[in-house]
């Protein structure tokens, strides 16, 4: 492989698509405000529509992409985070040097409703089982560092906080989780005073205005691989949510066991391979040595990073292989043979082309479900609206020329036709009842509370085991205990569902309303996230506390205090949808219903004044033929906006095609 042929242009494309999926993102958004607006112009806009079109804004608003780097300390961690991302400010922005740089986990990213500054968590909140997430509902806990963005050398100083550390006796140490006595990586910075150097803050979020993080990007820097077995939301959180993790080996050491745990362990933590989980071997320049030729250079590389995949059963297009030093170097100095030999425009077109399009699809596809259905709902009542007024017309004009007695008649048939589909309502609302019901039983099992009553139940009976059975089975239980939760709230949503499709076709076979089928709703994919959670749980639990120790006991509490609360965040998030769904499949019926009641009243009324005065007949018309030419237009725009939101979703991204 001629590393250096790689085209320069490449080095940008990371950013480059970045850039237009947050453009395709921000497109699809504004045919979504369009729709909204022309709703609300034509008075079509009821309040659950307004209430979903809002929360779609919402989503595609606040939607993020996270790219989390992890490695052990000295591997370029951070020198690669600056030449993929910061090279443009011509500096290191992150520390990056020999030995440990980042010693606290560091988000990067942008919320314009702050201004620029690196929030610190004291690492003293270890002390508590409440978790970094609980606690940035507390920006009082943390300490500010404010950022001046014009000044990219006092950039460089603010950004030095995240390698601060202190020194605590042994014991402060071991109640953070922080020191155990027989690990030796853990033990290196003991002195002979009984003091040991820990990190002096345990989370760091750096609010900083990037182009990328204003866009949506969040980048997460993890310290050493050590932290990974001692901070839960790490484990638990933080890593499982990335779109992309990169993990980051060297040349010159190789895969170490401790390498190979992590990796094992904490981030390929399924069978088959996981997109988005990248090996990167970093500080391939180490190997320049300038007695071979690039060739034989090209192939040691290769050879590496073929080992490295063979050990960590990693499949040969997840392992790249570069020198973050030689690239930040390159870009600085627009060195571009220098940037090709570094090989980090592979890396940035290997996430630009896998990474994004993964992310856009599932984008898409939600965004997709939600607009269609609200189009088919718009266009539905439309269609009714519509077949109302070519009724109440074919009624009108049939009386032309008819004597009272006709006109009489079919008064009588329009008002036995209203009372039958009051009837009909009557079993809609008995239907309601019940819905009602199911939707109450479906809460009572994805309720907040009772989850809420579980935790604390299972934390109390950990507290009084001191054997590992009765630990195991106390969380076992809380495990088991949150499954039947969900497995019963599946049955009642399926429930749900079999009655509604049930109603559906009734009412569209008896009184002609036009009703597609409702939406298809499951806890699948909740289920296989708590699944995960409990997996990352137990194999914590199997692999690092093989001995009971009391610091180790502390550390198992923390780490089922995160577990806790990310089930209780599984638990929102589907609620959250249950409540969606639930509205969803509800709205079109209660509309349709409403729309054909209308309209029999509206009939009815036309016949009732046309039998009272036969003058108004060809006025009567006149003025439903202008309300059908106004329905045909809006059914028009409809299908126009309809096609130009697909054709925005659909939009082929230049970038894409030219890659492939």
């Amino acid at each position: 492989m001629d590393s250096s042929a790689v085209p320069p242009e490449i080095a940008a494309s990371l950013v480059k698509r970045f850039q237009d999926y947050s453009a395709w993102r921000a497109d699809v958004a504004a045919r979504i405000v369009a729709f909204r607006r022309w709703l609300h112009e034509n008075e079509l806009a009821d309040a659950q529509t307004e209430l979903r079109v809002g929360q779609l804004l919402e989503r595609l608003d606040e939607d993020k992409l996270t790219i989390a780097f992890v490695a052990e300390f000295s591997r370029g961690k951070s020198e690669l985070i600056n030449a993929i991302f910061f090279a443009d400010y011509g500096r290191r922005l992150l520390p990056s040097s020999s030995g440990r740089t980042t010693m606290c986990p560091t988000e990067l990213a942008w919320d314009p409703s702050g201004p620029p500054a690196i929030h610190l968590l004291p690492i003293e909140t270890r002390a508590t089982n409440a978790t970094t997430s609980e606690f940035k509902r507390f920006p009082d806990e943390w300490e500010v560092v404010p950022l001046d963005v014009s000044d990219a050398r006092s950039l460089v100083e603010a950004f030095q906080q995240v390698r601060a550390t202190k020194r605590v006796p042994i014991e402060e140490a071991k109640h953070y989780g922080l020191f155990v006595q027989h690990d030796t990586s853990q033990s290196a910075g003991f002195a002979a005073d009984g003091m040991v150097e820990i990190p002096r803050w345990r989370h760091a979020i750096i609010n900083f205005p990037h182009p990328l993080l204003e866009q949506g990007l969040v980048i997460l820097d993890t310290p050493g691989l050590n932290a990974i077995g001692t901070e839960p939301e790490l484990t638990l959180n933080l890593l499982p949510n990335a779109h992309a993790v990169l993990f980051v080996l060297a040349v010159d050491t190789g895969v170490s066991k401790t390498d190979a745990e992590v990796w094992r362990e904490y981030l390929a933590t399924t069978p088959r391979p996981q997109k988005g989980r990248y090996v990167v071997v970093n500080k391939i320049d180490t190997i320049w040595d300038g007695l071979r030729s690039e060739e034989e250079i090209d192939a040691e590389v290769d050879r590496q990073m073929q080992f490295v995949g063979d050990v960590l059963g990693v499949p040969a297009e997840q392992v790249l292989a570069v020198s973050a030093q030689k690239g930040l170097v390159a870009k600085i100095t627009e060195d571009e043979r220098l940037l090709g030999r570094s090989r980090l425009p592979v890396l940035e077109r290997t996430l630009s082309s896998q990474l994004i399009p993964s992310k856009q699809a599932i984008v898409r596809d939600t965004t997709r479900r939600e607009i269609v259905d609200l189009l088919l709902n718009t266009r539905s009542i439309l269609e009714a609206r519509l077949t109302g007024v070519l009724e109440q017309l074919a009624d009108l004009r049939a009386l032309r020329g008819r004597n009272l007695g006709v006109v009489e008649e079919m008064m009588r048939k329009v008002r036995a036709e209203k009372e039958e589909f009051e009837r009909g309502l009557a079993r809609f609302q008995a239907t309601r009842g019940v819905f009602s019901q199911l939707t109450n039983t479906l809460f009572t099992h994805l309720g907040m509370d009772a989850l809420s009553d579980e935790a604390k139940r299972t934390l109390r009976s950990m507290s009084r085991a001191r054997i590992t059975p009765r630990l195991r089975a106390a969380m076992q239980g809380y495990f088991d205990g949150v499954r039947g939760k969900m497995e019963r709230a599946g049955d009642v949503i399926a429930e749900i569902q079999t009655m509604m499709q049930a109603m559906y076709r009734k009412f569209a076979a008896e009184h002609g309303l036009r009703l597609a089928a409702p939406q298809p709703f499951s806890l699948l994919r909740f289920q296989k996230q708590f699944d995960r959670v409990e997996r990352t749980f137990q194999v914590q639990f199997d692999t690092v506390y093989t001995m009971l120790t009391n610091e180790q006991l502390t550390l198992t509490h923390r780490f089922f205090e995160t577990c806790a609360s990310q089930v209780r965040r599984i638990y929102q998030y589907a609620n959250r949808e249950a409540e969606a769904w639930l509205r969803a499949i509800m709205s079109p019926m209660e509309t349709q219903v409403r729309e054909h009641q209308m309209q029999l009243r509206r009939r009815l009324e036309s016949i009732k004044r046309i039998h009272q005065a036969t003058d108004t007949l060809e006025d009567r018309v006149a003025e439903l033929e202008q309300v059908e030419t106004t329905l045909m237009h809006q059914l028009d725009t409809i299908h126009y906006l309809a096609a130009e939101i697909e054709r925005v979703l659909d939009a082929e991204d230049t970038l894409a095609a030219r890659a492939a």
